[in-house]
């Protein structure tokens, strides 16, 4: 049923139980998983060029963790994924990764890294379930 699989991932609790069912899911139906990690933008003004510099590192070690952490468990489960790092605006980046790769499944933990609707179904979540192009399961 599903050839093609997106998976939001932002390295949360969440995150992680979506990469679980894309594994599981990806093996099931032979479909290629990808990974998206969103790396918001930095800030356009900084007191100094040095810390706009330092801040990017910092985003980029972060980001990369990140998407060291989805290859070694897929890796580890036998499962081929393939990464896609943009950078913007995080459900709005989702729902384009989506449409422009012609994804059948997009997977999206229940809540992501925000902890002010961490009892409840995340922001992100929400809006991608709102405006995806594919059907969109939410991992609990």
């Amino acid at each position: 049923m599903f050839q093609k699989i997106l998976l939001a991932y932002d390295g949360s609790e969440g995150a992680k139980k979506a990469l679980e069912a894309g594994i599981i899911l990806a093996n099931i139906h032979q479909a290629e998983l990808w990974a998206v990690t969103v790396q918001e933008k930095l800030p356009r003004y900084g007191g100094t060029i040095d810390e706009i510099q330092e801040e990017k590192e910092v985003a980029d070690a972060h980001y990369g963790k990140i998407v060291e952490q989805v290859r070694a468990r897929a890796h580890e489960a036998g499962i081929k994924i393939k990464v896609l790092r943009p950078f913007g605006h995080p459900a709005r980046t989702i729902v384009e990764a989506a449409k422009e790769g012609k994804f059948d499944l997009i997977l999206v933990g229940h809540s992501g890294v925000s902890g002010v609707w961490a009892a409840f179904l995340g922001t992100t979540a929400e809006k991608v379930s709102r405006h995806a192009p594919c059907s969109v399961l939410i991992v609990r």
